[in-house]
């Protein structure tokens, strides 16, 4: 089984560029399966079920989300529909929608857990203890995917070792910047710190830099606007052992 995994798809050119380009490298590169996160895919930042179409349209089938979900208020009741995608797991009970979804595509099944880090972030559940849960809920499947979306490099790398053996692959998102720490750790589990984006090239996470940088010298509120010009797709790419779940290689993607 071949597996994309995209960084978080940023704005309405994010949502654009992909519906432009990643039809054409899934032919190209026999991907099986493709899953993005989309938690600031709509335009500003946030979701809505606008944006979550625009992903689906460009051919993913499964999105993932992170600290922004519930930015927009009309995603709020599209999450407690039956689409496929899912919100941080440790989010608060009663919080709408599921942290784990199941992707059947007939000759295998793929969990995809969703999990936020708490670590220079919200104060959620420990994502230690709700990741545990959160396996027992995977129905059976041998492929199991963690997106970790988290800021901290060690509480994703800690993550990645606390479920290696356990997992398919732990991916980290949110910081927007790929890195290249790509490896399957000891136990079999593949792993890399984060994703990337997919979103403006000359930008500070998808933003204007001149925004940003006028927020940082002031200190005072900016109204942040998505970054144009050039755009890249980022991402890794599984080969995964359909009968074993087991990770075989992971490889970083950047399509411009």
């Amino acid at each position: 089984m071949r597996l994309l995994f995209l960084g978080d798809v940023v704005g309405q050119g994010g949502c654009e560029f992909l519906m432009k380009r990643l039809p054409d490298y899934k032919r190209k590169n026999n991907i099986d399966v493709c899953i993005a996160n989309g938690e600031n895919s709509a335009q500003g930042n946030g979701v809505t079920p606008k944006s979550c179409d625009m992903v689906f349209s460009s051919g993913v089938d499964f999105i993932t989300l992170g600290n922004h979900t519930f930015k927009r208020p009309e995603i709020m009741e599209y999450l407690d529909k039956n689409v496929p995608v899912i919100r941080p797991y440790n989010f608060p009970e009663g919080a709408p929608g599921r942290g784990v979804g199941i992707i059947d595509k007939g000759r295998f099944r793929v969990a995809v857990i969703n999990m936020q880090g708490t670590a220079y972030s919200d104060p959620l559940g420990n994502p230690f203890w709700e990741i545990d849960k959160a396996l027992k809920e995977t129905d059976g499947c041998k492929t199991v995917i963690v997106d970790f979306h988290a800021e901290a490099t060690a509480e994703k790398r800690a993550m990645g070792f606390y479920l290696d053996g356990r997992a398919t692959a732990v991916l980290g998102t949110h910081t927007h910047v790929q890195t290249a720490d790509e490896q399957i750790l000891p136990k079999g589990t593949a792993y890399i710190t984060d994703l990337g984006m997919c979103g403006p090239v000359q930008s500070v996470l998808g933003i204007e830099p001149e925004l940003t940088i006028r927020k940082f010298k002031s200190n005072l509120p900016v109204r942040f606007e998505n970054a144009r010009g050039e755009y890249s797709i980022d991402g890794c790419l599984l080969e995964i052992d359909e009968k074993t779940g087991k990770a075989i290689s992971i490889e970083r993607v950047n399509i411009r």
